[in-house]
């Protein structure tokens, strides 16, 4: 059965209070369920199809970050194309015989028709050695013809060391510095500059020694870990002769029997290999 009113008669005014109140329960109903009595509340939110294709784009999605991983790997491993040499050093490699090996007046005169700069280009010696460990010093007949700055450990320099300022080629020491270059040692030893006896810079006359340095004195010792060794041996402005005598001081200095492979060349130019 349904709900009976129950209507008071004679009473007009407890009936419009009822009224009232009846109304006031309908909105509040209407406020509850979001619409007329009755009707149902549409849910808010994707609909299936949406919610379809949601789980679709789920399911692509490691396909497309393994395809742009792809992509991304495909750039980073890409071989960077070679710059092709000037036409002037093809050229030169025109008149050169690569796999030959030149005596050493015939290379000398090559490094001349091979010269394609305008400047005075040095002279290098790249040398393979039959082990590691080969080191020693040398003056060079007729010099490098690089201005090699000698300096001569003090107080005074040794400070300069610290703070980062370093404006030598060449460092010289007598024994009594060493506790003082320790100081300075991490900062020496990375660029090379650290004196030791083995390269005749940790000497009891720095003075004199810094004269030999100056006169063309050079240090030659293998990489740590490979038997080779780059020197300079003057410039392309000594001419053949002068070149020849440094390079033969230079080689019997090393000894021959420790010679693996000579190659010479200049600044500009490709190698030249040297029959020993």
């Amino acid at each position: 059965m349904g709900k009976i009113k129950v209507r008071a008669l004679g009473n007009e005014d407890l009936e419009n209070k009822q009224k009232e109140q009846s109304k006031i329960k309908a909105k509040e109903k209407k406020l509850v369920k979001g619409g007329k009595g009755g009707e149902r509340i549409v849910s808010v939110g994707p609909s299936e199809a949406e919610l379809a294709a949601l789980e679709v784009s789920k399911e692509k999605a490691p396909e497309a970050k393994e395809e742009v991983k792809k992509v991304k790997t495909k750039k980073r491993f890409k071989k960077a194309k070679k710059a092709p040499h000037s036409s002037s050093y093809q050229k030169a490699m025109g008149i050169l015989d690569r796999n030959k090996k030149y005596k050493l007046n015939d290379a000398l005169e090559m490094l001349q028709k091979l010269k394609r700069s305008k400047f005075d280009e040095t002279v290098e010696l790249h040398i393979n050695t039959t082990e590691t460990g080969v080191s020693g010093n040398i003056t060079l007949p007729h010099g490098t013809g690089k201005q090699i700055r000698v300096a001569i450990a003090d107080d005074e320099l040794l400070a300069k060391v610290a703070l980062g300022k370093i404006d030598f080629d060449i460092l010289l020491a007598n024994p009594s510095m060493m506790p003082k270059l320790a100081r300075v040692a991490k900062i020496l030893g990375p660029k090379g500059l650290m004196p030791n006896p083995k390269n005749a810079t940790l000497v009891k006359d720095p003075e004199k020694a810094a004269l030999e340095f100056k006169k063309g004195q050079i240090n030659f010792r293998t990489e740590l870990k490979a038997p080779i060794m780059h020197l300079i041996v003057g410039k392309l402005s000594f001419g053949s002769k002068k070149l020849s005598e440094n390079i033969q001081s230079l080689i019997e200095a090393i000894k021959r029997e420790k010679i693996r492979n000579v190659t010479l060349k200049s600044t500009m130019s490709p190698g030249v290999k040297l029959e020993i």
